[in-house]
């Protein structure tokens, strides 16, 4: 079983949040959760892998993400290589409580777009570079205002960023457990038969008798209503789950991916690659041993 360490951040419970700025070359930091919200920009990190959940990337030279609560993520060196001469790093860290915004507070028609980033958040979310260009001024001014200029500010980012185009969810829903409504009792239903019976044998005819439909009307209602076919859904439920058990467990990958639905393990291998960037046996190395983090 691998070790994701639980981060005791420096926020405290008088505080909104807490804000870092820092130019480093190297440091090391295992892969952590905490329960506070976490806005992370990076400048000047090409070549850096970024962990958030069951998602895995190379970054370019400038990225920020979101990581909701109890979300793991981690930066790691990887290709990444600071050299005499060359600019740091330069990272910017905002974490602020859970229960900043009332729950009640967020159900208020103003709040729609942000009460949704914080849903969102809970799978990491990637903001695009027009939105970098538009944000990085604004926290590094944040880095210098204090009092409660600087939660009116927090307060705007949030909201501006709320509203971007382009935001990229990382993390599968299943590694998550996020439970997505779908607005359709069909699909719910088909999807809680997924969910329950991931690691069964689950084909397109016995979906669509649950759903009622043929299951040529069933293939296009659930790619309309998901974005996704029945077997890319069923995949990602299944992904989701072979993911934390490849943190979790020390089961071999073979015996993971039968567990969890796959028959095929070249097959498995594949469309695991194809979703989170790298083999299984990578993304398990990620997650253990010391691993050196930017």
């Amino acid at each position: 079983m691998n070790q994701v360490y639980r981060e005791i951040t420096p926020l405290t419970q008088y505080d909104c949040f807490t804000i870092f700025a820092r130019k480093k070359t190297i440091f090391d930091f295992p892969i952590h959760n905490h329960e506070e919200y976490e806005l992370n920009l990076i400048l000047g990190g090409k070549g850096v892998k970024r962990i958030v959940g069951d998602h895995t990337e190379i970054i370019d030279g400038a990225e920020l993400v979101l990581v909701g609560k109890n979300l793991p993520h981690g930066w790691l060196t990887h290709n990444y290589r600071w050299d005499d001469g060359m600019p740091e790093v330069y990272e910017i860290t905002v974490q602020f409580h859970q229960d900043l915004f009332d729950d009640k507070f967020l159900r208020r028609n103003q709040l729609f777009f942000l009460r949704s980033l914080l849903e969102k958040s809970g799978r990491g979310i990637a903001f695009s570079h027009d939105t970098i260009d538009r944000i990085v001024p604004r926290l590094k001014s944040l880095v210098e205002k204090s009092g409660f200029d600087s939660i009116l500010e927090l307060m705007s980012i949030l909201h501006d960023l709320s509203v971007s185009r382009n935001m990229r969810i990382l993390s599968n829903g299943t590694f998550t457990e996020d439970q997505i409504n779908f607005n359709s009792r069909r699909i719910e239903r088909v999807f809680a038969h997924m969910r329950e019976n991931y690691d069964k044998e689950v084909n397109l005819e016995i979906v669509s008798r649950l759903a009622g439909m043929s299951e040529v009307s069933f293939s296009r209602f659930i790619k309309k209503r998901t974005g996704k076919t029945f077997i890319e859904s069923l995949n990602e439920i299944r992904l989701g789950h072979a993911s934390r058990s490849l943190i979790n467990t020390s089961h071999t990958i073979s015996e993971i991916a039968y567990k969890c639905g796959f028959n095929n393990l070249s097959y498995f291998n594949r469309i695991f690659k194809n979703k989170n960037g790298c083999t299984p046996k990578e993304f398990r190395d990620n997650y253990s041993g010391t691993r050196t983090f930017i």
